[in-house]
């Protein structure tokens, strides 16, 4: 949203210094897992990690980007013909036939359900051309998301390719993104799964390796196993509970099952996903020709503890308004952001819209503005990185 405040030489700052429930005792999280990390899937807050950003090998957790892309191709309806080069893929396996047709959708959930490597071959040649085609798209998405130490070398995890490796931090980020489709997170979330077998007369049916969604936990939500030799376990699991959206990564994690668990109980117990910023008016403005006429579309939510009380601060900017201004329709639509700051770092930002608020909004809306006692000064005249 930067382009509201190009040329602008004056700014309106409004600070509003936000006073949270009395301070806690954060919990730490002793893992199994040489590297680790609890990200919040809706902010992208990483409340604990471990080694996150050390490369590692990582197994079949690779199969995460494998499925996204299967699923982005728009291709899930269509048929695949499996090749004898995917049948031969050692490893586990879906123990497809040389010339076997199946949906790739139905690849894509033997893929994460039972970890079939054969699948990933198969969806590689079929979404990519070829390996090596798939394999330039796997690296290309790495680097769209922001995977910044990740780089793939085949569809599956296998240790046979090297420069095969990732992060638990990168892993965390191709799962945040990965869950805000719709169609991956259904699959990821599947316990068990039934496919047509075209070539003898029963079905296959694949329960999901991922013993925290099938019997474990509760409030696992999906996710992904992973083991070789060299990478020993790797697991990624998501989880929800509270309104609270978590992912956890380990890899090189002897005690896996127990490590995920762990750090997901002690985040729900220890945090709470904040509404920050509410829809709505913003009543604290006073000056005119913003007094009455402002307002927030969308909720801000972030995931706090309770001995965060004085890490928040919102800062409000606004254009100045030119003198041409005479009537609602002189304004621009959008007139500013409001800036959420932790500890002094941006932590998320929503824009300003000029006008009266509509209808679908709740007045009466609990927000930061009535719950927590807010205080702020004006300050006029900043400049625009002031």
């Amino acid at each position: 949203m930067h382009f509201l405040y190009r040329n602008i030489p004056i700014l309106i700052a409004i600070f509003l210094f936000i006073s949270l429930n009395p301070a806690g005792t954060k919990a730490a999280m002793p893992v199994s897992a040489h590297n680790a990390i609890l990200m919040e899937e809706g902010s992208g807050r990483v409340i604990y990690q471990e080694n996150a950003h050390q490369k590692s090998k990582i197994a079949s957790i690779t199969k995460i980007m494998t499925a996204l892309l299967a699923v982005e191709s728009g291709k899930l309806d269509k048929t695949v013909t499996i090749s004898g080069h995917a049948v031969g893929t050692e490893g586990s396996s879906l123990f497809l036939k040389n010339g076997e047709k199946m949906k790739l959708e139905d690849l894509t959930y033997g893929l994460m359900l039972r970890s079939g490597n054969d699948a990933a071959v198969a969806i590689a040649e079929y979404v990519g051309g070829s390996l090596d085609g798939f394999v330039w798209m796997m690296n290309r998405k790495a680097e769209e998301i922001g995977m910044k130490n990740t780089h793939f070398s085949n569809p599956h995890g296998l240790d046979n390719t090297k420069d095969h490796y990732s992060t638990a931090y990168d892993m965390a980020l191709l799962t945040r993104y990965a869950m805000n489709n719709d169609t991956y997170r259904k699959i990821s979330g599947t316990k068990v799964h039934r496919a047509p077998n075209t070539m003898e007369n029963w079905d296959y049916v694949w329960r999901n390796k991922n013993r925290l969604l099938t019997q474990l936990y509760e409030y696992c939500t999906g996710g992904k196993t992973g083991f070789t030799k060299l990478a020993k376990r790797t697991l990624v699991t998501t989880a929800s509970k509270n309104d609270l959206d978590l992912i956890a990564v380990t890899l090189n994690g002897p005690d896996d099952w127990n490590d995920h668990i762990y750090m997901y109980e002690s985040a729900f117990k220890e945090y709470q996903n904040t509404e920050i910023l509410a829809p709505g008016p913003l009543k604290e403005v006073k000056e005119k020709p913003y007094k009455g006429n402002i307002y927030i579309k969308n909720s801000f939510y972030y995931p706090l503890n309770e001995d965060e009380k004085d890490d928040i601060k919102i800062e409000l900017k606004l254009l100045k308004p030119e003198k041409s201004w005479k009537k609602q329709a002189d304004f621009p639509d959008k007139v500013g952001l409001a800036e959420v700051y932790k500890d002094g770092d941006e932590i998320g930002q929503r824009t300003i819209f000029y006008g009266k608020v509509k209808e679908t909004f709740s007045l009466d809306q609990v927000s930061w503005r009535s719950a927590w006692k807010a205080a702020f000064n004006m300050v006029l005249g900043i400049k625009q990185n002031g």
